[in-house]
C-alpha cells in the first residue's frame, strides 16, 4: 500500500514538474486551419518588415550591438559576459536578424494618421563603429523629412549595464504645429531558443505588465489562433500610464520600460496603448504607442524610452522598473518559487558560492518540512517493520482476499498504524519542492556559476554525469529503506525507477541535480534514523512483553 502511494507521489510530482503541455501537447492544426494560415501568409507584408541592414557596430564592456543605419532598428545584440547556451566557447546572442532567427527592437515616430514620418527616408551616422567612451557612448542618427521635420535618433549605451536609452530629438520647421506618437516594439519569430531540452523547457514569448492588468504571458500559439481566425487582438491591448512589455526566454529578456524605477512615466501626455500581436510577416510584436506633447513650429523636443535587453538577474532588473522581476518566469508556482529564490540569493550573499548556497537552502527547506516528512517516514518505517507479519498473513489466507484484508486491517489497528499516514504529508510537500525546482531552473544567476571541481557552470549539465549517477545511487538506496513491495510488479518498478530518474536527470542542469542529491541524502539519513528507532522500540516492546 505504501509503495503504491510512493509511486503515485512521484507520478504526480513529475506531471506537475514537467508540465501538462509536454505530456499532452496541443493538437495539430486541422486542414481548415492550415488552409487559413496559408491564406493569411499570402497577405502583403507590413511596412515595418525587416529589410537588409547597413550595420553600425557598438561595443561596450557588456554588449556588442548592431544598429541598422537606415531604419535605426537595433538588429543584433550579443551579450559579451554570457556564453551561448549551445556552445560555451561563443557569446550569447539575444537579438539577431539572420534568416534562421529574427529578434529585433524597433522604434519610430508616427504622424496623426499613424504613418512613419520618415517613410522613404534613411538615417545617417557620422561613423560606423563605436566603443565605450568613459561610462557612456552615444550613437547619433540623423534624418530630415520632406514635411519639415528633422529627427535625430540617439542610442545611449552605459558601462556595466544592459539598459539602453533610445531618444528622439525632433525639430519642427514645417510652419505648423505637429502631433506625433512614438511607437516602440520588440519583434521576434517563434523559434525555440537553443539549449532547451525536453525536460528543461521554459516559456518563450511576449509578456506585459501594467498595474491594472498585472503580469501576463501571451503564447505565440494564442496569437496564431487569433491571426488565423481574424479575431481582434483587443484581449492583448491595454491602455496604461506605467508598466513594461517585451519578450522573455530562459534566463534573458528584452522589455521597453514605460516608467523607470523612481522616475517619470513616458505616458505623461496621455495613456499609452500596448498592442501585442502576430504580424503579416509572421513575426510577433510586443509594442506600445506613446502619445507625445504637441510640437510647435520652430521648436525642438526630446522624447526618450529605456530598453532593458539582458539577463534576468533579480537584483539588476528589480532596480530598473517596478515589478520587472515578474518577468523571471517561475511558472504557476511563483508564490513558492519567489520567496525560495529570495532566501537562496540572501544565502549567496553570505556564502559567496551558488552551489553551496543551494546545499544550505536544501537543508533549510528540509528542516522546515521536517514535521511533515517525519510523520510520513514514521508511517513508512512502521509499515516496513510489520512486513514479516504481512507476509505471514498472506501465506495464511492465500487467495482469500476478503479474509486477508480484514486480517490486515486488524493488524494495522493492533500496531497503531495508519496505512494512509504517509500520503498527505508527501502531497503537501509537492508545491514546495516544485517551487524550489523552478527557483533554481529560472535563475540566470546560476549561469556560469561554479560550485566545486568539475562543476564550473550550475546551469549546464554535469560534464561527467557524476551528480546524476549519485542521484541514481541515492534513489536505489532509498528502495531498501522503504517498505518492501508485496506485489512482484511493484518490486520491479521500484528497481527500475532509479534508472529512469537518473536518465532524466542526465539532462538537467547541475544546480537542479545538486539540489535533488542533497535532498535525497538528507532523506536517507532521516529515514534510516526513523527505521532504526522504530525497530528499536519494537524490539524493546517484545522483550518487555
Amino acid at each position: 500500500m505504501e509503495t503504491k502511494r510512493l509511486l503515485a507521489f512521484f507520478a504526480i510530482a513529475a506531471a506537475i514538474l514537467f508540465g501538462w503541455e509536454q505530456l499532452f501537447p496541443r493538437p495539430k492544426p486541422t486542414p481548415q486551419q492550415q488552409a487559413a494560415q496559408q491564406q493569411q501568409a499570402a497577405k502583403p507584408v507590413e511596412a515595418a518588415a525587416l529589410t537588409s541592414a547597413v550595420p553600425i557596430t557598438v561595443t561596450t564592456d557588456t554588449v556588442k550591438a548592431v544598429i541598422d543605419e537606415k531604419s535605426g532598428d537595433l538588429r543584433q545584440l550579443t551579450l559579451l559576459k554570457y556564453q551561448a547556451s549551445g556552445d560555451e566557447k561563443k557569446n550569447f546572442v539575444l537579438f539577431n536578424d539572420s534568416k534562421t532567427y529574427t529578434y529585433v527592437a524597433q522604434s519610430e515616430l508616427l504622424d496623426a494618421a499613424g504613418n512613419n514620418i520618415l517613410k522613404g527616408v534613411s538615417f545617417t551616422s557620422a561613423q560606423k563603429n563605436y566603443t565605450l567612451n568613459g561610462d557612456k557612448t552615444e550613437v547619433r542618427l540623423t534624418a530630415s523629412a520632406a514635411n519639415g521635420l528633422t529627427v535625430e535618433k540617439i542610442y545611449t549605451f552605459s558601462k556595466n549595464s544592459y539598459l539602453v536609452n533610445v531618444r528622439f530629438d525632433v525639430a519642427n520647421s514645417s510652419g505648423q504645429p505637429v502631433q506625433l506618437t512614438a511607437n516602440y516594439r520588440v519583434v521576434r519569430d517563434n523559434t525555440t531558443p537553443e539549449g532547451q531540452g525536453y525536460f528543461t523547457q521554459s516559456y518563450t514569448g511576449p509578456v506585459v505588465y501594467t498595474p491594472a492588468g498585472e503580469f501576463q504571458k501571451i503564447d505565440f500559439s494564442d496569437l496564431d489562433d487569433d491571426y488565423t481566425s481574424g479575431k481582434s487582438e483587443a484581449e492583448y491591448e491595454r491602455r496604461t500610464q506605467t508598466g513594461w512589455l517585451g519578450m522573455i526566454e530562459h534566463h534573458f529578456m528584452s522589455t521597453w520600460i514605460l516608467q523607470p524605477k523612481g522616475g517619470q512615466t513616458v505616458c505623461a501626455s496621455g495613456d499609452c496603448q500596448i498592442d501585442i500581436k502576430r504580424r503579416n510577416d509572421n513575426l510577433y510584436s510586443a509594442g506600445v504607442s506613446v502619445p507625445l506633447k504637441p510640437l510647435a513650429n520652430g521648436s525642438k523636443e526630446t522624447f526618450a524610452m529605456n530598453l532593458y535587453a539582458g539577463p534576468q538577474v533579480t537584483d539588476t532588473i528589480s532596480a530598473v522598473a517596478d515589478n520587472l522581476e515578474l518577468a523571471k518566469d517561475y511558472g504557476k508556482v511563483h508564490w513558492f518559487a519567489a520567496p525560495l529564490f529570495w532566501l537562496l540569493n540572501w544565502l549567496h550573499g553570505f556564502i559567496g558560492n551558488w552551489g553551496w548556497a543551494i546545499v544550505v537552502l536544501t537543508c533549510i527547506v528540509k528542516a522546515v518540512l521536517y514535521p511533515l516528512t517525519n510523520a510520513s517516514y514514521r508511517s513508512m518505517a512502521k509499515m516496513r517493520a510489520v512486513a514479516p507479519k504481512l507476509e505471514a498473513l498472506k501465506a495464511k489466507y492465500g487467495d482469500d482476499r476478503m479474509a486477508l484484508q480484514q486480517a490486515m486491517m486488524q493488524m494495522y489497528k493492533d500496531e497503531k498504524i495508519n496505512p494512509l499516514g504517509g500520503c498527505l504529508p508527501m502531497l503537501l510537500q509537492i508545491p514546495v519542492f516544485i517551487g524550489l525546482y523552478w527557483a533554481l531552473f529560472a535563475s540566470a544567476e546560476l549561469r556560469q556559476a561554479p560550485w566545486l571541481g568539475w562543476i564550473t557552470d550550475l546551469s549546464r549539465i554535469d560534464p561527467y554525469y557524476i551528480l546524476p549517477l549519485i542521484m541514481a545511487a541515492t534513489m536505489f538506496i532509498q528502495t531498501f529503506l522503504n517498505p518492501p513491495p508485496t506485489d512482484p510488479v511493484q518490486a520491479k518498478m521500484m528497481k527500475i525507477m532509479p534508472m529512469v530518474f537518473s536518465v532524466m536527470f542526465f539532462f538537467f542542469p547541475a544546480g537542479l541535480v545538486l539540489y535533488w542529491v542533497v535532498n535525497n541524502l538528507l532523506t536517507i539519513a532521516q529515514q534510516w534514523y526513523i527505521n532504526r528507532s522504530i525497530e528499536k522500540q519494537r524490539t524493546q516492546g517484545e522483550v518487555v512483553s
